[in-house]
C-alpha cells in the first residue's frame, strides 16, 4: 500500500499574533485621531463661515447709500448720501465664550442678535443666527478685539474707518486657551478693502 503523507495542519504563531494586533492597534488610532480632527474641523467651519457673513453684511451696509431725513422748505436742498460703517454690536453673542458646549441665540426682540438699530450693531449687518452656535461673535467698528485670542490679527482703520468680525471659541472645553477668528475692512479714498481671508489663531482649542 502507498502511505498517504499527511500534512500538519499548522496555526498562528504568537509572534504573528502579536504583530496583527499591533498593526489593529495602529489603525484604530489613526481613525479616532481622524474622526476627532474632522469634528473639529467641522466645528470651526461654523465660525469661520460666520466671521464671512459678518464681513459680507459690514460690506453691503457701507455699499448702501444713507441720507438724513429731512423735510424741505422752498428752494432747499437735501444733504447728500453717504456711506457709513455699521456701529459696533454693544455686547457680543453669546455673553460668555461657551465651553465645548453650543449656545441656542434668543430670539426675543431685544436679544442677542436682535440688539441695535439700523445704524448700529447686527440689525445694521442685516445679520442673525437661528441655530446653536458653538462661538461668541463680535463686530467692532474702528476697533481690534483686544482678547488674546486674536493676537496677530490685521489691523483695521482707525477711527470710524475700519471694522473687525471675530468670533472667539473654546471647543476642547478647557477654559484656559481660546481659538480666535477674525477679518475685518479699512476704507481707503472711499473705498472699502476687506482682508484676503479669515485670520486663525489656536484653530483646534
Amino acid at each position: 500500500m502507498r502511505a498517504i503523507k499527511r500534512y500538519d495542519r499548522r496555526g498562528f504563531t504568537l509572534v504573528e499574533l502579536m504583530i496583527v494586533v499591533a498593526i489593529i492597534g495602529v489603525l484604530a488610532a489613526l481613525a479616532i485621531y481622524g474622526v476627532r480632527r474632522y469634528l473639529a474641523t467641522a466645528k470651526t467651519s461654523e465660525a469661520k463661515n460666520t466671521v464671512g457673513a459678518i464681513t459680507r453684511g459690514a460690506a453691503a451696509a457701507y455699499e448702501r447709500e444713507n441720507a438724513a431725513a429731512a423735510i424741505l422748505g422752498g428752494g432747499a436742498t437735501s444733504t447728500a448720501a453717504s456711506h457709513e460703517l455699521c456701529d459696533s454690536a454693544t455686547d457680543p453673542v453669546p455673553g460668555t465664550v461657551p465651553q465645548g458646549t453650543k449656545y441656542q441665540p434668543n430670539s426675543a426682540p431685544t436679544a442677542d442678535f436682535n440688539v441695535g438699530t439700523s445704524t448700529q450693531g447686527w440689525p445694521c449687518l442685516k445679520f442673525t443666527m437661528s441655530q446653536p452656535i458653538y462661538y461668541q461673535y463680535h463686530y467692532l467698528r474702528g476697533a481690534n478685539n483686544p482678547n488674546p485670542a486674536l493676537t496677530g490679527a490685521p489691523l483695521v482703520g482707525g477711527g470710524l474707518t475700519g471694522f473687525e468680525a471675530s468670533a472667539i471659541g473654546d471647543i476642547d472645553g478647557d477654559g484656559t486657551a481660546f481659538s480666535g477668528f477674525a477679518r475685518g475692512g479699512t476704507i481707503t479714498n472711499g473705498e472699502l478693502a476687506l482682508a484676503t481671508q479669515v485670520f486663525v489663531n489656536n484653530e483646534f482649542e
